[in-house]
């Protein structure tokens, strides 16, 4: 497996750009760029691209509402082109209340302007003229109203470091998820469960691998969590951190009936659970919330434990086919934690 590294939402990123920099040198093939309604993702991409060598920089996720198919385009070209053939294009739907309260644009057909982006994109770099009669119309014309009418088809200006970028989809549903392991080259999923993915999951991807053009090769899976490796309690202790974290995605992120990842704890078994912290989260009630999530989702979706025990969590996301293994070290050392966790996925 690859190793990875997510960096945070609220992170400064001149700060984020040194660590890198130093993971680079323990081990990290790949770091995802997050974003949401904070900093925006490709200018810290950009930075990072000057400040490292050999390690890949993925947007994760860039949204498929926010910006025009044009424009993800030129973004991922000038990305790979400042990185030197190193940018990898994350996308993702990200939910109703980011789209259409931070950008004011409806939250609607996320599957088919997916498809429609990811078409143009990779026809785009291989400098094709762009033509498109869906959800997106290149070129509009006079027929659709309130246009010049003199647009025309274009083909990128430049020439983009290579023809094909990696372009990696962030999906929950199962209907995204097939549509990922059909046209993706890698998946994104979020607070993976090894044992359990299978539940939520294994047909959406059987569904999708059984109709993936051979070209594309293997599909990508990212996912991992905190990486802690020690004996005793004071090491377990440590999967309190995470807390807050599962607690906000399933609690918080998205309205009562619109948040994909309290639907995801309730296909993994925990349904109870599930209501009570969006309850409780959507009342205010934060601290109370974290308390409820279940220790053995924190215990199985994360490395924490003694080194035998973090090697048995690296079979187990190896075992459920995860390609790219999320490291979020927790220790005064992370460049150490991940030189460690390298010599074991090797």
């Amino acid at each position: 497996m690859k190793l990875s590294y997510t960096l945070m939402y609220d992170g400064n990123p001149r700060t984020a750009a040194d660590q890198v920099a130093g993971l680079e040198k323990a081990g990290i093939d790949v770091v995802w760029v997050a974003e949401a309604y904070g900093f925006d993702s490709p200018t810290l991409m950009g930075y990072l691209a000057a400040r490292t060598e050999t390690v890949e920089i993925g947007s994760a996720i860039l949204n498929i509402y926010s910006r025009t198919p044009g424009t993800l385009l030129s973004t991922a070209a000038g990305l790979d082109n400042v990185s030197g053939g190193r940018a990898v294009l994350g996308l993702g739907a990200s939910g109703p209340q980011v789209i259409e309260g931070w950008h004011g644009v409806p939250y609607s057909k996320p599957l088919g302007r997916t498809a429609e982006i990811i078409d143009l994109v990779r026809r785009g770099l291989k400098r094709e003229v762009l033509t498109s009669d869906g959800i997106f119309t290149l070129p509009l014309t006079k027929e659709h109203g309130g246009v010049t009418g003199v647009g025309k088809p274009l083909k990128m200006l430049t020439h983009p470091e290579r023809d094909t970028i990696p372009i990696w989809i962030a999906a929950l549903g199962p209907k995204s998820v097939e549509q990922a392991a059909t046209i993706a080259d890698g998946w994104i999923p979020h607070l993976f469960h090894p044992e359990r993915a299978h539940l939520v999951w294994g047909d959406a991807l059987v569904a999708g691998a059984a109709k993936r053009s051979a070209e594309l090769g293997p599909l990508g899976i990212t996912a991992g969590g905190m990486v802690a490796i020690g004996e005793g309690p004071e090491t377990k202790a440590l999967l309190d951190f995470a807390r807050p974290l599962f607690a906000l995605y399933v609690g918080g992120m998205g309205a009562r009936g619109k948040n994909f990842y309290n639907d995801v704890a309730r296909a993994y078994g925990y349904e109870k659970e599930a209501e009570e912290i969006q309850d409780l989260y959507l009342s205010g009630k934060k601290k109370e919330a974290e308390a409820l999530v279940p220790t053995d989702w924190l215990e199985a979706a994360n490395l924490v434990g003694p080194a035998s025990y973090v090697k048995e969590r690296i079979a187990a996301f190896r075992e459920a086919g995860v390609t790219h293994l999320t490291v979020m070290p927790a220790s005064d050392d992370p460049a150490a934690t991940v030189a460690q966790v390298k010599e074991w996925v090797s």
